[in-house]
């Protein structure tokens, strides 16, 4: 996966709480392949009128967070089904962090396999970076993980935590298969070893 070290791009609010994986991409969408632009599904059903045509009033639809590369958004983010193309469609459409004051358990993990950081902060550090952005000249954050902060267009900043192991794996952009191929050295004396105490089970290539 695309490793994750620092983020420096304009942030979008979405001030809405339990926003679901079916919001985020609706089910009819889930047959497309993993090679398919999943970005192009992201939050259809409310960037979208009845006609299909954008709707001006939301805000990844504006030219200012067209190309935002932060979502800010409320509690609860990523409930709802366990469908990983929910973070499909948040990673292609071009966003690598979204700050909430919580996620959906299987959400949260889904994105830290997939590039995605997801930063829980408590939900009045959250309204206040939503004020913040509405009232700062510049709409930009900066998203530091080996610091583990961000840091807001008025000069503050504020720490998060994340666990150690996910840490490692986006800053090294590590997925599972990657991590146990590290380990292939010890993989191989460990069959080899097998084949020489059990001969009858067969040997190693």
């Amino acid at each position: 996966m695309q490793a994750f070290r620092k983020l420096d791009t304009a942030a979008a609010s979405l001030t809405l709480a339990n926003i679901d994986t079916d919001q985020i991409i609706p089910a009819r969408f889930m047959r497309a392949p993993r090679s398919t632009d999943h970005g192009q599904f992201l939050f259809h059903d409310m960037r979208r009128g009845p006609d299909g045509e954008p709707r001006d009033d939301f805000v990844l639809n504006t030219p200012e967070f067209a190309k935002a590369g932060v979502l800010v958004a409320d509690t609860n983010f990523g409930c709802g089904s366990s469908r990983e193309a929910a973070v499909y469609a948040l990673h292609d459409a071009g966003i690598r962090c979204v700050i909430a004051p919580s996620f959906g358990d299987i959400f949260y993990s889904n994105a830290t396999k997939n590039g995605l950081l997801p930063v829980a902060l408590d939900r009045e550090t959250v309204k206040t970076i939503w004020r913040t952005l509405e009232t700062a000249n510049s709409a930009r954050i900066e998203i530091d993980l080996e610091a583990q902060t961000v840091h807001l267009p008025d000069g503050t900043t504020h720490g998060f935590e994340i666990d150690p192991f996910k840490k490692k794996c986006l800053l090294e952009g590590l997925v599972e298969i990657d991590l146990t191929l590290l380990h292939s050295d010890e993989i191989d004396d460990h069959e080899r070893a097998s084949a020489e105490a059990r001969p009858w089970i067969g040997t190693i290539g």
